[in-house]
C-alpha cells in the first residue's frame, strides 16, 4: 500500500462533466479526465482493506455487493498510484475483458461496496479503472494478442452484446477459432443499440471489435440465426455453440388505446437513434423523433433515464418519466445496512438534463398509465395515468400495487415510450436449437452452468440470467467460455 493515509488526505473528486445546457447540444461523451497528479491522489484513498469488499461480487439481500468480475481493485489502484500504469492494466485486464466498457457503464458495484465509503466518500473506482484502459490504448499498449497455437476447435458464439464478445475474446485468447453471428449490422448488441452515444461512444466499442479481429475473431453481421442463417448448419460446421442473444423481449403495456400510434417500446427509440447517427448524423431523419412532442415515458430504470436524455437532445416540448414503485429514500435506510447495494434514490444524467431545461425532475412516483388516449386519426395525444398505493395481498401478504379512485389525470402525449424492462429471451432462437427455456423464457441449465439440455449448445449472459448489467454480462460470458473450454479439450486453465 503506497499512501496508508492517503483516504485521510484527499477528497474524493469525479471526473468532471460538462453543464447539462451544454452537453445536450451534441451525443458525444461529456466526462473529461483528471490530471495525472489528480488521478493519482485519488487511487491514493484506496484503504488496501483486509477484507475488500469492493471486489467481493455476492448476492446480499437480494442484490449485488461489489465487483461481479472479481476486479483486483486494491492492488491496481495501489499500482496507479504508484505511476505504474502498465502493471495496473495488465493486473485489470486479468479478470475484465473490456474495461472500457464498465468503465463507462456500470453502476459501479465496486464503489458501493467501498468500505471507505461508510464514513466518507468510497473511492473513485470506475474513473480510476477508465484512466488505466484509456492509458493502455492510447499508448500502444493494447496490441494484438494473437495465440501462438491454435486448437483446432470452432466455436460459434450467437449474439455479440457484452456476454458474446466476453465469450468470443476468452476462448479466442485460449487459441479455439471463433465466429461471432450478429443479426443487426454492425456488432455490439446492447452496446451499440441499446446503449446511447453519450453513455458509451460507439468508436469505443468499434476499436474493441478491431482489435479482436486482428487477434483472429471472426465478425458475421446481419445474420440473424433462425431465420436467415440455420442453426443446424452451425451445429454441423461447429464444435460448441454458446446462444448469447439478450433478453430482448420487451415488457409490455396492457392499456385501452395501446394501438395508438405514438406508442413505440424504448429499444426501438434508442437504436433508431444510434443507428441513424452513425449512418448520417441524424440527417437521414430514419429515427423516432421526439421533436417537439410531449413525451411520457413508463419506467423508471436505466433505459428510462437513457430515453429521457435522448428525447431531450432531439428537443421535445416536455418530458415526464413514469415510475410505479414509490421514490427511494435519500440516504441508505437502517435495513439496507453496508455492504448490500444502497437503495437509494439517484438523479442520473438524463434526469439532471430534464431539470436544467423544464426546471423539474421528470420522474413522477407511484403512477403508472390506465389509457392511451388517440385522436380521430389514431395518433396518440394524451395518456390517462392514475395514482398506486401499495397494500399486503391476501394469500402472498406481499405488498402489491392498487389503483387509488379518484387519482386518474390526463397528460398531453405525443410520444410514449415503453421502458418497463424484459421478459425474456426471443424463443426463435432456442427453438431453432432445440433448447428448453425456464419459466422466465430464459434458457433452462442446471443452477450455476452454462450448457443447455442441447449437446454443445451453451449459454450466457441476460439470455440465460434475464435482464442484468453489462459487468455481470462478461462475467458470464467469461465463465461460459470457461465452460466450453472443458468440454472441447477436457480441461480448462481459464
Amino acid at each position: 500500500m503506497g499512501k496508508s493515509t492517503g483516504f485521510l488526505e484527499y477528497l474524493r473528486i469525479d471526473n468532471p462533466s460538462c453543464e447539462p445546457l451544454e452537453r445536450i447540444r451534441s451525443y458525444k461523451e461529456f466526462h473529461t479526465p483528471l490530471s495525472e497528479e489528480k488521478r493519482r491522489e485519488q487511487a491514493a484513498r484506496c484503504m488496501d482493506c483486509g477484507v475488500p469488499y469492493c471486489q467481493n461480487g455476492k448476492m446480499l439481500g437480494g442484490m449485488i455487493s461489489g465487483c461481479p468480475l472479481n476486479n483486483l481493485i486494491p492492488e491496481w489502484n495501489d499500482l496507479l498510484f504508484r505511476g505504474s500504469k502498465t502493471a495496473a492494466l495488465k493486473r485489470l485486464l486479468m479478470t475484465n475483458n473490456f474495461p472500457e466498457f464498465t468503465s463507462r457503464v456500470c453502476p459501479a458495484l465496486c464503489e458501493k461496496a467501498c468500505i471507505c465509503g461508510v464514513h466518507d466518500e468510497p473511492v473513485s473506482t470506475r474513473d480510476n479503472e477508465n484512466a488505466i484502459i484509456e492509458y493502455g490504448f492510447e499508448n500502444g499498449l493494447m496490441q494484438p494478442q494473437i495465440p501462438a497455437a491454435r486448437s483446432g476447435k470452432k466455436v460459434a458464439v450467437i449474439g455479440s452484446g457484452p456476454s458474446g464478445l466476453a465469450a468470443a475474446d476468452t476462448l479466442n485468447k485460449r487459441g479455439h477459432s471463433v465466429t461471432v453471428f450478429e443479426r443487426s449490422d454492425r456488432p455490439g448488441g446492447l452496446l451499440m443499440y441499446g446503449i446511447p452515444n453519450m453513455k458509451l461512444e460507439k468508436s469505443v466499442i468499434l476499436r474493441r471489435i478491431d482489435l479482436m479481429k486482428a487477434e483472429g475473431v471472426e465478425f458475421r453481421t446481419e445474420c440473424n440465426v433462425g431465420e436467415n442463417v440455420s442453426a443446424g448448419e452451425i451445429l454441423s460446421d461447429f464444435d460448441a455453440v454458446v446462444l448469447a442473444c439478450g433478453s430482448a423481449n420487451p415488457r409490455d403495456i396492457k392499456a385501452e388505446g395501446r394501438d395508438a400510434d405514438g406508442i413505440y417500446f424504448a429499444v426501438d427509440f434508442l437504436k433508431a437513434t444510434t443507428k441513424s447517427l452513425l449512418d448520417s448524423e441524424l440527417a437521414d431523419g430514419k429515427y423516432i423523433s421526439a421533436k417537439d412532442k410531449n413525451v411520457v415515458i413508463i419506467g423508471g430504470g436505466d433505459t428510462g433515464n437513457d430515453c429521457v436524455g435522448t428525447s431531450v437532445r432531439h428537443g421535445c416540448k416536455s418530458v415526464v418519466q413514469l415510475e410505479m414503485m414509490p421514490k427511494l429514500p435519500d440516504e441508505r435506510a437502517e435495513s439496507n445496512p453496508f455492504p448490500e447495494y444502497p437503495r437509494v434514490c439517484k438523479t442520473d444524467y438524463g434526469q439532471e438534463e430534464a431539470i436544467a431545461v423544464f426546471g423539474h425532475d421528470p420522474r413522477i412516483y407511484c403512477t403508472t398509465v390506465k389509457e392511451f388516449i388517440k385522436d380521430a386519426n389514431g395518433s396518440l395525444s394524451a395518456v390517462k395515468t392514475v395514482r398506486l398505493e401499495f397494500v399486503p395481498d391476501p394469500k402472498s401478504g406481499r405488498k402489491v400495487p392498487k389503483e387509488i379512485e379518484g387519482s386518474e389525470e390526463i397528460l398531453p402525449c405525443e410520444l410514449c415510450l415503453i421502458a418497463a424492462g424484459f421478459l425474456g429471451c426471443q424463443s426463435y432462437v432456442a427453438e431453432s436449437f432445440g433448447v428448453e427455456l425456464d419459466q422466465r423464457t430464459n434458457v433452462k441449465t442446471e443452477a450455476g452452468r452454462h450448457s443447455t439440455n442441447v449437446e454443445k449448445v451453451f449459454t450466457a449472459g441476460d439470455m440465460h440470467i434475464g435482464q442484468s448489467l453489462v459487468v455481470r454480462a462478461i462475467r458470464e460470458g467469461r465463465d461460459a467460455a470457461a465452460e466450453v473450454d472443458e468440454f472441447l479439450t477436457g480441461y480448462t486453465n481459464l
